[in-house]
């Protein structure tokens, strides 16, 4: 009996290094980044969907990471923070977009430099922006003129039948 305990408490320490093993391993080739850069502002009317955590990109490359979401109190506009590769330097022209990943959801920023030649300095705001389209408000925009647009034609006849 006491010779069956030991093997199994080895088995069991076996598996239990074998699975620590295998979490480090996720998290070191997860593609997360600790955060590191520096930190821009930018200014939208609506961020739907936008979380924390959400990818920076440029040209579909990964360059940072949204760090912070707020409410301006006096113009109740959306300040998002997000934090930016060091070897990445912006000019100060240079626009931020909301877009989505997909039509199932999931926000990122997408960042179009511009063509100035002075840089975007840690903790100053992006002013060119576009916030995020509602996938809902456009279906529902599209439904309505279409519901209108048979609505009219119903209305605009006059009545008779078309004779063969």
């Amino acid at each position: 009996m006491g010779r069956h305990g030991i093997a199994e408490v080895l088995t069991g320490a076996f598996v239990l290094i074998v699975a620590i093993g295998f979490l480090g391993y996720a998290i070191a080739h997860s593609g997360r980044t600790t955060g590191t850069g520096y930190t821009l502002y930018a200014r939208f009317d609506h961020i739907d969907g936008l979380a924390i955590g959400a990818d920076v990109s440029i040209a579909g490359v990964k360059v940072g990471s949204v760090t912070g979401e707020r409410i301006d109190p006096k113009s109740f506009a959306a300040i998002v923070a997000m934090t930016v590769r060091d070897d990445i330097q912006l000019p100060k022209d240079s626009s931020a977009e909301i877009e989505s990943e997909s039509l199932l959801g999931g926000k990122y920023i997408n960042l179009s430099p511009g063509g100035d030649e002075t840089n975007l300095k840690p903790d100053q705001t992006i002013t060119i922006t576009q916030s995020s389209i509602s996938l809902e408000q456009l279906l529902g925009k599209f439904i309505f003129s279409i519901t209108n647009l048979n609505g009219s034609k119903g209305q605009s006849g006059s009545g008779t039948s078309p004779s063969k």
